[in-house]
């Protein structure tokens, strides 16, 4: 198979022939028609979170169908079409598993990090952790569902039940997907964009935001809660200012830089500050309900499997609005 490699965090990932892999007991061997493009990527990529077992393939949004299973796989079948996400395997049996936080085992293996993604052609997962998908629908609109859409609505839920006026700071492929559920919530979105880029603002607008606006400046009106998927630990002390008192700041990236000392009085009135770690399967199957339901819709920009490299310099460069995802199945 053909495939997308970390060799060296810090260097360009290399495009190589791998042998296909070999799906264990409870795996199943997924042919892949479509890998979105997910900020951590590039923070592996860039060494700014450890990769584990390299050389490793990338990719955790993961659309494709089953071709093969393991000796002790019971689900999916083949030919099913699935979704493998970040999450690719819990213990079980630790506390967090056992009271449904499985985002939190600290035993979890994650897809791209732990074991390898969907930058390829094959990829080998975890029939048990895999979402199953809708057999109709382009593969690379539902791709970015796997990541940007799941960890947009599990901040949006932690951001608390009476959040009337909504922030998104980072308006990218998360900010986007989670933008469209709110607004179908009741919700007013609030998007801030990097000063001047006006395609982000403008897919805000488009998407039903009531404000679009610079990330440095505040916004027109207090906000109940802020979701912060840009990296930029500054926007921390931004959105606090920004919330209302009782309002809830969440931080939704895996990476962070520092966060600034602040004055007491921007924390003060029951503000609240913190993060979201990972996924759990509920999340995925709540989610994926909800994007047939309310016709959530991808803003994509797609590239081959033999360009990942220039996809992730594309993100980093902030060169597309929206999501980007490796079509691989041509």
């Amino acid at each position: 198979m053909r495939a997308a490699v970390l060799v060296e965090q810090g260097q360009p990932l290399a495009v190589v022939d791998r042998d296909d892999p070999v799906p264990g007991d409870d795996d199943v061997l997924i042919r892949v028609d479509a890998c979105a493009v997910c900020r951590t990527d590039l923070h592996l990529r860039d060494h700014e979170i450890e990769a584990h077992g390299l050389p490793r393939v990338l990719g955790h949004q993961v659309v494709g169908h089953v071709v093969a299973r393991g000796a002790g796989a019971e689900a999916p079948a083949v030919g099913d079409r699935v979704g493998v996400p970040w999450l690719a395997w819990t213990d079980g049996e630790c506390r967090y598993c056992r009271t449904a936080r499985e985002n939190l085992c600290p035993n979890a293996r994650f897809t791209g990090r732990d074991v390898d993604g969907g930058f390829a052609e094959l990829v080998r997962a975890d029939g048990r952790f895999c979402l199953p998908l809708p057999a109709s629908g382009d593969a690379v609109e539902l791709a970015p569902l796997l990541c940007g859409g799941l960890i947009g609505y599990r901040a949006l839920r932690l951001a608390g039940p009476e959040v009337g006026r909504l922030g998104l700071y980072g308006f990218g492929s998360a900010a986007h997907l989670v933008c469209q559920v709110a607004v179908h919530e009741g919700i007013d979105v609030y998007a801030f964009v990097r000063r001047g880029d006006g395609p982000a603002a403008e897919l805000a607008r488009s998407l039903g935001a009531v404000w679009a606006g610079p990330s440095d400046g505040p916004p027109p009106v207090p906000l109940d809660a802020a979701i912060i998927f840009a990296s930029a630990g500054e926007l921390v002390t931004q959105a606090l200012r920004a919330v209302a008192p009782g309002g809830t700041v969440v931080c939704a990236g895996i990476h962070m830089t520092d966060i600034p000392s602040f004055p007491y009085d921007d924390l003060y009135g029951e503000r609240a500050v913190r993060s979201v770690a990972n996924l759990t399967r509920e999340d995925g199957r709540e989610l994926l309900a909800l994007a047939g339901l309310y016709r959530i819709t991808s803003h994509i920009t797609t590239y081959p499997l033999e360009q990942a490299e220039r996809a992730l310099a594309d993100l980093r460069a902030g060169a597309f609005v929206g999501s980007a995802v490796l079509q691989v199945a041509t």
